[in-house]
């Protein structure tokens, strides 16, 4: 109780209560969605990408740096602590003051965390802005979005052949997002994107062997992509974290956003990108119903496509290390823990919106 009635221990009360409060608005998707993500969020994310988008490099990935930095040294001490018997003098009091001291940390992380951006895992999200009815969808479903999908793959890669289109630098690249947000937004005005913010990842080659292709930072606003990986891969992967630039937290509902995005862009390299990608999570869950359809899928797909993939397969096996399940299972519980019971798995939920969409428009 003697650490409780010092100033460290009140402030952590207090900010315990704030935890606690920010758990009971965002109970409300309505009130998140109506409060936070079309209001607070859309003009402090704004901010955000103003303070840091003009800088050349990823300011996120210096912070998360200086964070491994902090927790090997608190790692260090701890080591220290448990191992070093002078250290043992009183015991109890240490334990209790670096608990006080665990609790005052998390819960700093958890609300700016939460304030900054991950209130938006609570919000209604795109599917009732588009009045989608995401419902079960059934086999037929999924072998028509399938086919849909390999004539799209195989018209856009014609194109790319055809025109011998090359693709751009990194800063072209992010600029050609930008621009396929501007048009998209002309269709649904409330996916505009504005003050660009989105770098070359510092940690790519980490990225490599961790299984990410991008991430956001939160706490910058900076969207973050891995350059290094099969170029036909990056433009739908930019999408996806402008997706979670503009408040679109779940993993499914960034994939549509950037799939909308890419979709309606004019540029085949991004509807390749798109087509492709959506393809790869759509033929998985056929082939778990109907292996021998999705194998037939897979068998149409043009040699130009069949390249790309098996030079992404390629990639992938170059790069296969022990981390990669060890981190790819604590993101999983993390996703879970944000709304999203599938957890790793949430990103194969894209198809749904995907054959929702399809149902709506008559197009994809």
């Amino acid at each position: 109780m003697h650490f409780w009635g010092t100033k460290k221990g009140m402030i952590t009360s207090l900010l315990i209560l704030i935890c606690i409060t920010i758990n009971i608005f965002s109970s409300n998707a309505e009130n998140v969605e109506n409060s936070f993500s079309n209001h607070f969020y859309k003009s402090f994310s704004s901010f955000l990408r103003i303070v840091f988008g003009w800088l050349p490099f990823s300011i996120g990935d210096f912070l998360y740096l200086l964070l491994a930095i902090f927790l090997i040294i608190k790692l260090f001490q701890i080591l220290r602590f448990v191992f070093v018997k002078k250290s043992r003098v009183n015991m109890k009091e240490k334990i209790i003051t670096g608990f006080v001291s665990t609790l005052f940390f998390c819960s700093c992380v958890y609300i700016v965390f939460n304030i900054f951006w991950g209130i938006n895992y609570n919000r209604i999200g795109i599917a009732n802005q588009l009045d989608l009815k995401l419902e079960k969808y059934t086999l037929e479903d999924l072998k028509c979005i399938n086919e849909l999908l390999v004539q799209k793959i195989n018209d856009s890669k014609a194109v790319i052949e055809k025109n011998n289109i090359k693709y751009p630098s990194n800063e072209e690249l992010f600029s050609r997002t930008q621009n396929a947000y501007n048009t998209l937004s002309k269709k649904y005005f409330f996916l505009s994107y504005k003050n660009k913010s989105i770098k070359k990842s510092l940690w790519g080659w980490l990225g490599n062997y961790t299984g990410f292709l991008g991430y956001y930072n939160p706490f910058t606003g900076e969207a973050q992509v891995n350059t290094t990986v099969p170029k036909f891969t990056q433009p739908f992967t930019t999408c996806h974290e402008v997706a979670h630039q503009l408040g679109y937290a779940k993993e499914m509902e960034a994939n549509f956003v950037g799939y909308l995005a890419a979709s309606n862009s004019t540029d085949t390299l991004f509807r390749y990108s798109v087509y492709a990608e959506l393809f790869l999570y759509a033929n998985k869950s056929l082939f778990f119903a109907d292996y021998k359809q999705a194998l037939s899928n897979r068998k149409r797909l043009s040699a130009a496509v069949v390249i790309d993939f098996k030079e992404q397969k390629k990639f992938n096996e170059e790069h296969t290390s022990f981390v990669e399940p060890l981190i790819s299972n604590m993101y999983s519980k993390f996703l879970k823990m944000n709304k999203q019971p599938m957890g790793i798995l949430s990103y194969d939920e894209v198809t749904a919106f995907l054959i929702a969409y399809y149902k709506k428009y008559g197009e994809i």
